[in-house]
């Protein structure tokens, strides 16, 4: 269903990212940011979902600045090389991979609205990208590692938000998470009793009830949002 394709930043720079194109009109565009194991088969398949569903789904290479064509699994060895190029990333002089995500919500803006979704390091630039970037009209970061520290919590989205949590994540307590909730009341907030990358088919904390629930309310949200 999709295939890669290449999109410019506004510094000049060019960011492969997987496109996925749905079969008829689009009902809008989701962008979708990967874990820190990059654009790999799950990434590529949750865009084809969204494809599937009838959106325009652009995941961009978010690792390409720091090291080109990332594809990690999920053993130790993949999490350490994955944990090394997210410092890398987040060591990037400002704007950073912040850049190439707004070049990816200008692809997707072809398709109509856009709504962004991005998992683990994914769900922190999903959040800041709801503060920062022109364009979306809906985020959903799942499992965001860092949205719940002090510094994120600061930060004031502009769009419609909508935060998926596990309550057995030994990543982001549940205490943060209720500070969170606390300080952005505007943000849907939920907890599932799940683990940290409970979404991923391809890793041990796989929970398919929370991620069946979690997916029918990112549609619904997706749906009211942007199309």
């Amino acid at each position: 269903m999709g295939q890669f394709t290449q999109l410019q930043a506004a510094d000049g720079q060019s960011i492969p990212a997987y496109v996925a194109t749905p079969s008829g009109k689009p009902r809008g565009g989701i962008v979708v940011i990967q874990e820190i194991f990059g654009v790999n088969s799950h990434i590529r398949s949750v865009a084809d979902l969204y494809a599937a569903e009838g959106y325009l789904a652009v995941a961009p290479a978010i690792f390409h600045r720091v090291k080109p064509e990332v594809e990690l699994g999920y053993q130790p060895d993949d999490m350490t090389a994955g944990m090394a190029l997210k410092a890398a990333t987040e060591a990037l002089p400002s704007p950073g991979v912040m850049q190439d995500i707004q070049a990816a919500i200008k692809h997707a803006g072809q398709a109509g609205k856009v709504g962004i979704v991005g998992f683990c390091y994914g769900g922190l630039l999903t959040w800041r990208a709801a503060c920062n970037l022109q364009g979306l009209n809906a985020a959903v970061p799942y499992y965001g590692g860092g949205v719940t520290t002090p510094d994120e919590i600061a930060r004031k989205p502009k769009v419609p938000v909508l935060a998926h949590f596990g309550d057995k994540d030994k990543h982001i307590s549940v205490d943060s998470v209720e500070a969170f909730k606390k300080a952005h009341p505007e943000v849907e907030v939920h907890l599932y009793a799940a683990d940290h990358g409970f979404n991923c088919d391809q890793r041990g904390s796989f929970n398919a009830e929370a991620t069946k629930l979690a997916r029918e309310r990112t549609l619904a949200f997706f749906r009211k949002h942007v199309g």
